[in-house]
């Protein structure tokens, strides 16, 4: 699981020390992500499955898309299809994945990389491997999260940010013993480079074998956090946790997670996905590839697919060698 890592995490900037005052949070749930099929037929779990929509606000979906090692001609991705009213942040853990949407806009992800596309008033866009990758096949793994946006910013034109992996802001816990890599937001002063409409923040952090990790987060953020691998515990009450599920947590000034001292061989690591944001408080009208607030809106979004209004599909799928960074 390469993402973007260093040599010596001792060089890095480290987290504060927590003291005997700090309110940790406690763990309200813990889910288990069902499996599934997306786009083409790559494998997936899904993330928030189960959970309720104000316990996931300001996030919408979660996929974690493999980890699988295709064989050669066995890639897939999606095909192209709509988005209105939300944001897709499609991060690549390893493998390589193409993007091109009806606007112009896309590029190349992989080891780490995070491609940011603000849907707002509607596009359509293609995720897919590159045609070298569908040939030599190879591992494939990655997350993709759906942000909301506000009432006030659904109908804004869409944007795309290329964020690479090198980017993230990198950090330690006091011992060393964890990664923390910053994709948004901001931990303990040290912020990501990717911009958001609705205030949250995004990490994915890896945890040594018997490691404890206490993490400060923002009060007036919900807390979320997701096993990509590796097994441990979460809260104070060293709840279990392991591959695929999810913690959801309730109010407090920081989070506690530890890596189990034993992992398995195929995950020597625990390695968990942090997203928290300001919840939007808003009607959620959710449907397929749109995330408005009202049903009439959901129909609209609809009708305009319909009538070509979110764009028109290339006649043939541009090459891409590398991102195109922030579209306006």
């Amino acid at each position: 699981m390469p993402a973007i890592t260093v040599d010596d995490v001792l060089v890095l900037p480290r987290l504060p020390r927590l003291d005997q005052s700090t309110r940790y949070r406690p763990v309200r749930k813990l889910s288990t992500a069902p499996s599934g099929y997306e786009g083409e037929g790559f494998p997936v779990r899904r993330a928030f499955a189960g959970v309720p929509t104000h316990e996931l606000d300001p996030f919408i979906h979660l996929d974690q898309m493999g980890e699988v090692d295709y064989a050669p001609g066995e890639p897939k991705g999606t095909p192209w299809h709509p988005h209105r009213g939300f944001e897709t942040v499609t991060y690549m853990i390893d493998g390589i994945m193409d993007h091109q949407d009806t606007l112009g806009g896309g590029g190349t992800i992989t080891d780490g990389d995070t491609q940011w596309m603000t849907a707002g008033s509607g596009l359509l866009h293609i995720e897919a491997p590159p045609e070298h990758v569908v040939v030599s096949g190879g591992l494939f793994h990655g997350l993709q999260l759906w942000v909301n946006l506000p009432r006030v910013a659904k109908m804004k034109s869409p944007r795309y940010q290329d964020i690479r992996g090198k980017e993230s802001a990198l950090l330690t816990t006091p011992d060393g013993g964890a990664l923390i890599r910053v994709v948004t937001g901001e931990i303990a002063g040290h912020r990501g480079p990717g911009s958001t409409h609705t205030p949250i923040t995004i990490a994915h952090v890896t945890v040594q074998p018997g490691a404890e990790l206490s993490l400060p987060w923002r009060a007036d953020f919900n807390a979320l956090v997701y096993v990509l691998a590796g097994r441990g515990t979460v809260g104070t009450d060293r709840r279990p946790f392991h591959t695929g599920q999810l913690a959801v947590h309730g109010p407090g000034d920081a989070l506690r997670v530890t890596a189990d001292g034993t992992q398995d061989s195929n995950s020597p690591t625990l390695e968990l996905y942090v997203m928290g944001g300001q919840p939007i408080r808003e009607p959620v009208a959710h449907h397929g590839p749109f995330v408005m607030n009202t049903r009439d809106e959901l129909i609209q979004a609809f009708e305009d697919f319909q009538a070509g209004r979110l764009g028109v599909i290339p006649v043939e799928r541009l090459p891409h060698s590398g991102g195109q960074g922030d579209r306006p």
